[in-house]
């Protein structure tokens, strides 16, 4: 160009364009070279807070993306369940010789449940200073008198809340399920020792028993009162009666402890001799798998559904059972079949409780129904790609969006020099010295 970049001491090279000739007319980007860029404090402001927040939702689409999303589908039970498994461990402010429990089905068939389960006499006032120190641990007082050590509290009903809430996620109940598979010996929590002195005036009833997948009653009652028993048994003075009680697990299915269901950890009392405790419980199978149950569509594949160990067992099956040819479900049916699914049974519960005259049977009354319905909660991640789409878009977007703002931060904060400059370097506000106008004449 004449020398003219000689003379003005410019770099060529600078304005030069690099590469084959052939691809520059698709060249659509534009470009500068380093040598005519700088470097700013305040882009290296804007550099960090994008970067930072660049890497803060990278971290948050990776973690959902861990976490997969949760679909609800319901569909009809399939096979034909014989079983169901009840677990329970509730603590009964009588003496275990003053109570009797027992099970009756819709089929008729009644067991005596208090010969399946573990008896253990205890002290009612250790319970219920454990159960004060309980996280999340409801009582409800049903004669409005405070026969508990403890009371209800709104925080601690919130967090039980909550966490009633989180087992109702895939991954909190697949968890669960490892630990119970870690503490497989430990199926109940142990009684609180007795101190010198405390008197033997309540019953712990826990354990696990079997019945049939009907409609049924689970009763606890006073000794004499409600059953013709074998022996012809007295019947207990009702000044004994007090059928207050904790409850420390209810559940249905396969026994994992440490899933909160509704009546776990509650408690309710009364100093009220005849009174009667009455529980509404309503049954609904449920499914959480992390395995795709679902079509392209987002229908809900029926030949995709897990399947428990014991779901099509025949009355054959179930004599192979008892003769111990087969396992049964009562530990764990899915121990070693399906890490990814958790076969149980949730239930809404509803209570009524009153004071009933000597002519009704007093007792604390579990009536539960079973839904012909099946729940199946299924958490599924999206494909690796589809994670790195989203990811390219979160950062780009983040980087131009970023760089718009940048743009218009550093035009407005130009704008804003320009006008400060134009007011201080012009006139002196008519302000003028004495030496100014000396040379200046008036005609």
């Amino acid at each position: 160009m004449n020398g003219f970049h000689d003379k003005h001491t410019l770099d060529p090279d600078a304005f030069a364009d690099s590469g084959p000739s052939t691809l520059r007319t698709f060249d659509a980007f534009p470009k500068t070279k380093p040598t005519y860029k700088s470097a700013t404090e305040s882009g290296g402001k804007w550099t960090v807070c994008i970067t930072l927040l660049c890497a803060l939702l990278t971290l948050s689409e990776l973690r959902t993306w861990w976490a997969g999303t949760e679909s609800h589908h319901f569909s009809v039970e399939q096979g034909v369940g014989h079983e169901l498994q009840l677990n329970l461990d509730i603590v009964v402010a009588m003496k275990c010789t003053d109570i009797h429990v027992n099970v009756q089905d819709a089929a008729m068939d009644r067991i005596l449940a208090g010969d399946l389960l573990t008896r253990e006499d205890t002290n009612y006032q250790a319970w219920a200073q454990r159960a004060s120190s309980s996280k999340g641990h409801y009582t409800s007082n049903s004669a409005g008198q405070n026969f508990d050590s403890f009371a209800a509290d709104p925080d601690l009903n919130t967090k039980r809340k909550q966490a009633q809430e989180e087992d109702t996620h895939v991954s909190h109940a697949l968890s669960h399920m490892r630990e119970s598979r870690s503490r497989s010996k430990k199926k109940f929590a142990k009684a609180p020792k007795l101190k010198r002195g405390e008197p033997i005036n309540a019953c712990r009833i826990y354990g696990s028993l079997e019945g049939n997948k009907v409609q049924g009653d689970f009763h606890i009652t006073a000794r004499g009162h409600g059953y013709l028993e074998p022996g012809g048994h007295k019947h207990l003075d009702h000044s004994t009666f007090n059928f207050s009680h904790h409850i420390n697990e209810l559940s249905f299915g396969p026994h994992y402890p440490n899933l909160l269901n509704p009546l776990d950890k509650t408690s309710d009392s009364t100093e009220k001799n005849f009174y009667k405790f009455q529980y509404y419980l309503s049954i609904v199978p449920t499914i959480f798998t992390k395995r795709r149950v679902s079509t392209k569509s987002g229908a809900l594949d029926p030949a995709a559904i897990p399947q428990p160990a014991t779901l099509d067992m025949t009355p054959e099956d179930l004599k192979r059972v008892k003769k111990g040819e087969i396992p049964s479900h009562i530990v764990n049916p899915n121990a070693g079949r399906d890490s990814k699914s958790i076969f149980t049974n949730q239930y809404a519960a509803t209570s009524q409780s009153r004071e009933v005259p000597h002519q009704v049977i007093p007792g604390i009354f579990f009536k539960y129904d079973i839904e012909p319905i099946l729940l199946i909660v299924s958490a599924q991640r999206s494909g690796f790609w589809a994670l790195l789409v989203r990811l390219v878009n979160v950062i780009s977007g983040i980087v131009v969006g970023g760089g718009w703002c940048f743009q218009l931060t550093e035009w407005g904060g130009e704008v804003v020099r320009r006008r400060r400059r134009g007011v201080s370097e012009g006139v002196l506000h008519g302000r003028m010295g004495s030496g100014d106008y000396k040379d200046v004449k008036f005609g």
